[in-house]
């Protein structure tokens, strides 16, 4: 086993225990402390860990760069159909609706992951508006029911301009779930428009 192999299990193991602080820390002030310390412990799992020391970087997620290396990610395909935080978790082209409206224990978990994550390997150029800005790219590659997207649109702006501590507390994560996810009685069909190409 190289040097390398052997800091990067390490340092896989600290980034990973960095990520799921943050993410209790931010839980808690949601009202979900045992979604916040249940998240993400299928990191630890084989099918994911070592594939996390392979593609070590610290600045972006080994799941991204094993796609980049190989086209596809086992840890991811592994990790995303045992944590309800993710968006793909719910989609399901055999339904009418493909991607519904996620309950909100999960949307809460959710976004304290995107935060802990933006942190994390943001390191110290991470600002209020880190998160923001990715999301303007990351939900034109996902398929996420409007209403959820729009609510994570406004919990990002929300960050972006009052920054964490004012936005990120139960009453005003819920009440801005409430407004765009069950309030608002707009119903969305999903239209499936794909077709392959040549590269």
């Amino acid at each position: 086993m190289s040097k390398n192999i052997v800091s990067n299990f390490f340092k896989h193991i600290i980034l990973i225990s960095k990520h799921k602080w943050l993410v209790f820390k931010f839980s808690c002030k949601l009202g979900i402390p045992f979604r916040g310390f249940m998240h993400d412990w299928s990191k630890f799992s084989i099918d994911e860990f070592w594939e996390g020391v392979k593609y070590y970087d610290g600045t972006v997620s080994p799941i991204t760069k094993c796609k980049q290396n190989e086209g596809y990610s086992k840890a991811w395909l592994h990790h995303k159909g045992r944590n309800k935080h993710h968006v793909q978790y719910w989609l399901d082209f055999g339904t009418k609706g493909v991607a519904p409206v996620i309950p909100y224990k999960y949307m809460a978990e959710m976004i304290c992951d995107k935060m802990s994550a933006s942190i994390t390997y943001n390191g110290k150029n991470w600002t209020n508006s880190s998160q923001y800005e990715y999301w303007q790219k990351e939900k034109t590659r996902v398929i996420v029911n409007p209403k959820i997207e729009n609510f994570l649109e406004a919990v990002f702006v929300e960050i972006k301009d009052n920054g964490i501590d004012k936005t990120l507390t139960k009453k005003n994560v819920k009440g801005l779930y409430k407004k765009y996810c069950i309030d608002d009685k707009t119903e969305y069909v999903y239209e499936f428009h794909g077709e392959w190409k040549k590269a």
